[in-house]
């Protein structure tokens, strides 16, 4: 096996969001059910602009956080998404290259424009989330270099693209690719809104191609259709290898086989949940790949997710390499 290139390879969506505070009364107006995502067109994208307050405008996309959280704690990232050849795709590309991702992927030419999210974050911290995907949904296999999955100790799969059918053949072609090369595949389960819409084919794809699964109890107890967190988990640990379960301010639990750890959340104070699963995944992952234990790589999640959901946006604001040494973990 040849030495890897990079640590993680992310696949997702490329959208630039917009967050804005809001009453939860600009929800209620809006039809809008707090803490979810639901998709919206493009007319509906430009209304529902025009009508929020000032927002902070920067690149994201859940997978894509992950991997300038990533890249911000020291591990080599690459990044697969599509982004119109236009203003917003110039500034997505600009800000994920900026960050220290490797970004290759060409852009949309003469299709849908580039994608965008529209989060409304209320006084309780809560994010909701309306989506207008764009040209995220133009990709494709093409755009899986099996080349560069092979160069990745780990590809790491949002759920949040695996609606398109273009898209779910992608994810069969990245992990086959990654498996081939003797890598490994995460997965996000990313909303209960995707798991709902595609339950059984994400059934399919995590017992036989993910080894790597990362969930909060919404997403997983929807998977496995169970009442309770216990149960969901345990059927977890059967189906994949690593299973990484984040409960919000009760911490997550990571499951390997017959082990069970259990890491508690960092304090934080909470300004903005945006991001906060997308963070704890990069730090995991970041962990993982450099090989520290179970339990360490959990504490770099949660100290990430920490430092994310006390500000506004889902990128980070302080030096999380100094955190992570500060904590015992650089």
């Amino acid at each position: 096996m040849t030495e890897p290139t990079y640590d993680i390879l992310g696949i997702g969506n490329a959208i630039v969001d917009v967050v804005a505070q809001a009453e939860e009364g600009f929800l209620s107006r809006h039809d809008m059910h707090k803490g979810a995502m639901q998709l919206i067109d493009a007319a509906t994208a430009d209304a529902l602009y025009a009508a929020m307050p000032p927002g902070l405008e920067s690149s994201g996309g859940s997978v894509a956080n992950s991997c300038a959280v990533a890249a911000a704690l020291g591990a080599r990232v690459a990044y697969i998404g599509k982004v119109a050849d236009d203003q917003l795709g110039q500034v997505f590309r600009h800000d994920i290259k900026a960050v220290g991702v490797h970004f290759p992927t060409e852009p949309l030419v003469g299709g849908a424009p580039t994608a965008r999210c529209l989060i409304l974050v209320t006084p309780d911290g809560q994010r909701t989330m309306n989506t207008f995907l764009g040209a995220c949904v133009t990709l494709d296999p093409a755009d899986v270099r099996s080349q560069l999955v092979a160069s990745a100790k780990v590809t790491y799969l949002e759920g949040y693209l695996f609606d398109p059918p273009a898209a779910q053949a992608a994810f069969y072609k990245a992990a086959g690719a990654a498996h081939a090369a003797g890598r490994q595949v995460a997965l996000s389960l990313s909303d209960a809104f995707c798991v709902n819409r595609h339950r059984e084919a994400f059934r399919t794809l995590v017992a036989g191609h993910v080894d790597v699964l990362f969930a909060n109890e919404v997403e997983i107890t929807s998977l496995y259709e169970k009442d309770t967190f216990e149960e969901a988990a345990e059927l977890a640990r059967a189906d994949v290898g690593l299973a990484v379960l984040t409960r919000s301010e009760d911490g997550s639990m990571i499951l390997r086989g017959a082990q069970t750890v259990t890491v508690e959340a960092v304090p934080a104070r909470v300004i903005d949940t945006t991001g906060a699963g997308d963070a704890y995944a990069a730090g995991f992952l970041t962990g993982l790949t450099a090989g520290k234990s179970l339990a360490d790589c959990g504490r770099l999640g949660s100290i990430a997710a920490a430092e994310v959901i006390s500000h506004y946006g889902a990128r980070p604001e302080a030096d999380l390499k100094l955190l992570a040494a500060d904590a015992g973990l650089g």
